[in-house]
């Protein structure tokens, strides 16, 4: 399987603006721990979020179904090409595993949580709380392109209380903060949402 290092080379080979990179990086971050919390690999978990719109930028109306043949040229295996087509919902793919399951649930909240705490005084995730983002995900004015209905079909999904993923995003986001411009990085666990276990909705 190609390393983590091949998958960035390709995002990056890929995707030119800044803001579409650090999507990646921090669905990358959020999926790293969702697989340490499933006991799932890692390393596949992060380049499937890494790698999953590796080519919105330059072929938006061919998304996902452009980079399968690179991906599978490549040698990524299937469940990652799996997931990264079913998190598109236009594609009808089905999301029957745990993997695809985190990516779909994790994607738009992930740019939420993300658009939140730019918006914050602090533009960081130090302060961030779930109700916060609830509020924003109510307010249809804020961050458009964000999918409150993918949201909704993602917690559905995971079966997971809301305010509980949405502390378990903000401490995914956490690991990977100065890299995707939103403060100090910190352990998973240090905030609420990874010291408890999540509740099921």
């Amino acid at each position: 399987m190609p390393t983590r290092a091949d998958a960035l080379a390709l995002l990056f080979e890929h995707t030119q603006t800044e803001s579409l990179r650090r999507h990646g990086l921090a669905v990358e971050g959020v999926l790293r721990l969702a697989a340490t919390r499933q006991g799932a690999d890692v390393e596949l978990w992060g380049m499937t979020g890494l790698l999953h719109d590796f080519d919105y930028e330059a072929h938006p109306a061919e998304h996902p179904f452009w980079g399968r043949p690179i991906l599978e040229a490549a040698g990524y295996p299937p469940e990652m090409i799996q997931a990264i087509q079913g998190h598109a919902v236009f594609t009808g793919v089905v999301r029957d595993t745990d993997l695809a399951r985190w990516l779909f649930g994790c994607d738009e909240l992930t740019g939420l949580v993300t658009a939140v705490a730019l918006v914050h005084p602090t533009r960081s995730l130090a302060e961030l709380e779930p109700r916060s983002v609830r509020r924003k995900l109510r307010d249809r004015g804020f961050a458009r392109s964000v999918s409150r209905s993918e949201i909704e079909a993602g917690m559905a999904d995971l079966a997971i209380e809301p305010d509980a993923l949405i502390q378990f995003v903000i401490d995914g986001l956490a690991t990977v903060a100065p890299v995707i411009g939103l403060g100090p990085t910190r352990t998973a666990g240090q905030g609420d949402g990874e010291g408890r276990q999540l509740r099921t909705a």
